[in-house]
């Protein structure tokens, strides 16, 4: 195990506006800087790519080859990961998707991976992008996969089990649509259905519950406010104690509500129905009924106590993205911002426009200027 994962070496073939790009860079963060719409996003959208999921921006793979590009794109790390050096390339579009393959292609040291989870046992990555600016006041589907996102860090196996819970959702909703109501087949995909929920359910109230842990043993408040976490989900409408007696009330839950799920045309109840509640500790207000800046400074202080989390339970501090992460924040907020990101002890790639806004880093940051498809050094003011 490594204290931290940084990237030494990135390429990029026929990715968004890259035909070609190869980085070498070390275990500094790395800020890149240009004008609106040059690609800065998108070379972060890059490295989100080297994390189970579609990435940052959850793109379907055709939208993210280059235009001109026949055989799609691919994406190739080296890096200094939880288990030592280590190539990560993956790819996809071009003749494979032509043939109706749905998944990207991974490579982890020259071997083709069993699945993308693989990606969890070498680094941990954090995002934070202005698309999620609007996370209290989204949907709370939104809110579920930012929450989902934040447990898979610290529990790789929660993707695969919301993936199989969703698939057996929609089995178990074809069947009632159709008026399939074999209860033998119907018994076997609830069961299926309620262990995966308890289980997802389970892994979600655990990381509330170790974030709530962390942010409570902070002294201050700090540059950013503190959040007060709840999960409000379908355990808390049920009698039972533990994960076994969870699992068959839910399951009763299910049987019970067929007629009225069929008669909705989907599932009403389960782990695909919760929402991520979440407050302002020091003004005792609902996110959503925050200002702006208020909910911006309330998430950047959620993922970041969500990265070191994950350091201290991975024992490797993850790689935080973010991108215009400075832009709404004043000089002494973005200098705090930017110590607390230097704390954590790895690597983190930052976007703006504005070389100056990063000028608190220091020597601790590589400056490089992003312009229609290219990279160059921008030296460090």
């Amino acid at each position: 195990m490594v204290n931290a994962a940084y990237l030494t070496r990135l390429k990029l073939t026929d990715f968004r506006n890259y035909r070609q790009l190869a980085l070498d860079l070390d275990n500094r963060h790395v800020v890149l800087t240009g004008e609106n719409g040059a690609g800065k996003t998108n070379l972060m959208e890059a490295v989100s790519l080297l994390s189970p999921g579609r990435g940052l921006r959850r793109a379907a793979y055709a939208e993210i080859s280059r235009k001109e590009s026949e055989t799609g794109f691919a994406v190739f790390a080296v890096l200094e990961g939880m288990q030592g050096p280590v190539e990560i390339g993956t790819s996809a579009g071009g003749d494979a998707e032509a043939a109706g393959g749905s998944g990207r292609r991974l490579r982890i040291n020259a071997t083709n991976a069993r699945s993308n989870d693989e990606l969890l046992e070498h680094l941990r990555i954090v995002w934070l992008t202005p698309a999620m600016d609007g996370l209290f006041t989204g949907s709370a589907s939104d809110r579920r996969r930012f929450l989902d996102r934040q447990v898979l860090a610290i529990d790789p196996g929660h993707g695969r089990r919301v993936l199989d819970y969703e698939r057996a959702m929609r089995s178990r909703n074809r069947l009632l649509s159709e008026g399939r109501l074999d209860p033998a087949w119907l018994e076997g995909i609830e069961t299926q259905m309620a262990e995966l929920g308890v289980a997802i359910a389970l892994a979600r109230r655990e990381l509330i519950a170790m974030l709530t842990k962390l942010i409570d043993e902070r002294q201050d408040e700090g540059p950013f406010p503190q959040a007060v976490l709840l999960l409000e989900d379908f355990l808390s409408d049920i009698a039972g104690g533990n994960a076994a007696e969870l699992e068959e009330d839910f399951a009763m839950q299910l049987g019970a509500s067929r007629d009225r799920d069929a008669a909705a045309g989907r599932t009403l109840t389960g782990p695909h129905r919760s929402d991520l509640k979440v407050r302002h500790r020091g003004k005792d207000m609902d996110a959503a009924r925050c200002s702006t800046g208020e909910q911006k400074a309330l998430l950047v202080g959620l993922v970041l106590a969500h990265a070191r989390l994950t350091g201290e339970i991975c024992g490797c501090a993850p790689l935080l993205l973010l991108d215009e992460i400075a832009a709404h924040l004043d000089a002494g907020r973005r200098q705090a911002l930017f110590d607390l990101v230097d704390a954590l002890g790895g690597q983190a790639l930052m976007t703006g426009t504005d070389a100056g806004m990063f000028s608190a880093l220091g020597e601790r940051a590589r400056y490089l200027t992003v312009s229609s498809g290219t990279v160059a050094d921008a030296g460090a003011d």
